[in-house]
């Protein structure tokens, strides 16, 4: 089967990735629903949920460019979840380092998504302290970071291992 690979199916690690999108995408379509591009809403002392559009990539990375980056981010997306389908149809039995690439192509996806729709990616998650504001990101950015820390962590295990 196309899905298979030794006996470890890759159907339920893309499953996940699917859940990270729909997450995703819904809280995004809720946000673009209710708040216009600015607002910003306090929910508690340190968290406040707005409505930021993000043309770059993390941190705002080439935001300030002319356009050509929309592109670019969305190739190396889709570039980015195709090495990752591949990595799990060989390593779908490696649980943490599948959980792992799972949540970030959902989240890579996710921002590839918005990026074809709009043109931005929507973020919406505003964390601060102390006049100290952390650049606002979604759920798939979350997702992504995730991933990584648990890619980190496997690695570590598996060092250790040996």
């Amino acid at each position: 089967m196309a899905f298979k690979n030794s006996g470890n199916s890759l159907l339920p690690w893309l499953g996940l990735a699917l859940a990270v999108i729909l997450l995703d995408q819904f809280t995004k379509t809720l946000i673009l629903g209710y708040f216009q591009l600015g607002d910003s809403r306090t929910v508690t002392s340190f968290f406040n949920v707005v409505r930021v559009h993000n043309t770059g990539a993390a941190f705002s990375f080439l935001a300030g460019a002319s356009g050509w980056q929309r592109w670019f981010f969305v190739g190396l997306g889709v570039a980015a979840a195709g090495f990752i389908v591949w990595m799990l149809r060989g390593h779908g039995a490696q649980k943490m380092f599948s959980l792992a690439l799972s949540l970030i192509l959902g989240g890579a996806l996710g921002n590839v998504i918005d990026r074809l729709l709009h043109g931005y990616v929507v973020d919406f998650i505003q964390v601060h302290y102390g006049g100290w504001y952390f650049p606002s990101f979604n759920v798939a950015d979350s997702a992504i970071t995730v991933g990584a820390v648990l890619l980190i962590l496997d690695e570590l295990l598996r060092v250790k291992r040996s």
